[in-house]
């Protein structure tokens, strides 16, 4: 049985998890063609939508009862993962469609716990329900708007977005500052605070149609790198969303979210490790330069030069540091029963964030030595490697503040605030 290139990864697959990935594995030599492509137009190319639908895998985390694949967190790992190694725009954006499925997970987990009481039940269900069912059976891509660009020294990520109460249903005005597929998802699931409710029970969720009237991007995505994710952003302007797609009920985002196994929605390490899936192209590329590249002198191959070994030495061992941070954080955050208590999940992964993205930046940056000025050129991969890479620097939260994190969870046992109401 061959072995792919997400089982670098997930090393330990079951029969079920295998089959996935082969969905995933079928589709990276379409993706790795368009990815050139891709990169040097700096647009999302929509025929990878089709491609992801026709494979099954945008319901890949969804239940199978509503039309899903059933995966969990190491399938969209291992998903992930593999695409970062042919096409991490690609990557980025399938991450944030899959994060929409928490939006129904974890409500249902939330009901299961008690968490809403008779009146809101229905409405609950109905709502997680309808996001499950639009991702699984009907096959639809989601882009899943939560981050502006408004700061808070207490929370993570400070909400603005406003929804008032109107006959039949919300209007919705304020800027989403991130978020992939733009233009180009077939809906947008929004996080928005109630008017009228000054503390974090505001926040809730809302489904806008991409065409919804009052909707626009709010940037043209001109990025160095992660060029084709259509991370314009979201302006609404009195868009109006029926009662059917919000769950305008206050508290039921954050009652919802103490289901995550992690901090936020959890999972966030997919999102991390489409960066590593860019260090290993970068060092599959680099070492086959080393040996297929000789001494003119000797004959023998550049990598067998002290130089060369040095870095090659280098990017291994940062490889596998990334690697083995991942490995962690996944198992940590799937285990059944768990292994650890939420508090160290958490305390680890505001760590790990930050370790695989600069492990897997110095990968980036010592295969392009390896290659030397001819893979600066644009549309190397070494270059789109460093430019792709350099995103996980920032994404998120850079490793200076999560370290900073880690230390303030170890010292006063406290997490910031997720998400705060501005």
């Amino acid at each position: 049985m061959s072995k792919m290139i997400s089982e670098l990864l997930v090393e330990d697959m079951t029969a079920e998890e295998r089959e996935r990935a082969e969905r995933v594995e079928s589709i990276l030599p379409t993706l790795r063609e368009r990815a050139t492509a891709t990169d040097k137009e700096g647009q999302f190319n929509p025929e990878n939508v089709r491609l992801l639908a026709d494979a099954g895998l945008l319901g890949l985390v969804v239940p199978k009862q509503y039309g899903g694949l059933g995966g969990g967190l190491r399938d969209w790992a291992a998903a992930c993962f593999a695409i970062g190694t042919v096409c991490p725009s690609t990557g980025l954006a399938y991450f944030f469609h899959n994060t929409s499925a928490s939006r129904g997970t974890l409500a249902l987990s939330a009901l299961e716990e008690g968490l809403f009481n008779a009146e809101e039940a229905p409405k609950v269900k109905a709502f997680a329900e309808k996001v499950l069912y639009t991702m699984g059976r009907d096959a639809k891509w989601l882009a899943n708007y939560a981050s502006e660009s408004v700061k808070s020294e207490h929370s993570a990520i400070t909400i603005t977005t406003q929804a008032e109460k109107v006959d039949g249903g919300w209007l919705l005005n304020g800027e989403k500052s991130f978020g992939c597929a733009t233009g180009v998802a077939d809906q947008y699931l929004v996080t928005a605070a109630l008017k009228g409710i000054s503390d974090a029970s505001a926040l809730s969720t809302f489904i806008v149609n991409r065409d919804a009237k009052g909707t626009r991007g709010r940037i043209e995505w001109d990025a160095m790198g992660m060029r084709g994710t259509a991370t314009e952003g979201l302006v609404l302007e009195d868009v109006f969303v029926a009662d059917d797609d919000a769950l305008g009920i206050p508290g039921a985002f954050a009652r919802s979210c103490q289901m995550s196994r992690s901090s936020f929605v959890g999972n966030q390490v997919a999102a991390s490790v489409i960066y590593m899936g860019g260090a290993v192209a970068a060092y599959q590329s680099a070492v086959k330069l080393m040996k297929d590249k000789k001494f003119v002198d000797t004959g023998k191959p550049v990598g067998t030069g002290p130089y060369q070994q040095q870095i090659i030495g280098e990017m291994y061992a940062n490889l596998q540091t990334a690697l083995l941070w991942a490995r962690r954080q996944i198992q940590i955050e799937s285990s059944e029963p768990p292994m650890v208590s939420k508090d160290e999940v958490v305390k680890f992964w505001r760590t790990c964030k930050g370790q695989i993205a600069e492990h897997s930046f110095q990968v980036a940056i010592a295969a392009l030595k390896c290659a030397g000025t001819s893979g600066t050129m644009f549309s190397t991969p070494y270059s789109r490697a460093l430019r792709d890479l350099a995103m996980g620097l920032v994404q998120a939260f850079p490793a200076e503040k999560g370290r900073l994190d880690t230390a303030s969870l170890v010292i006063e046992g406290e997490e910031q605030n997720a998400f705060g109401k501005g």
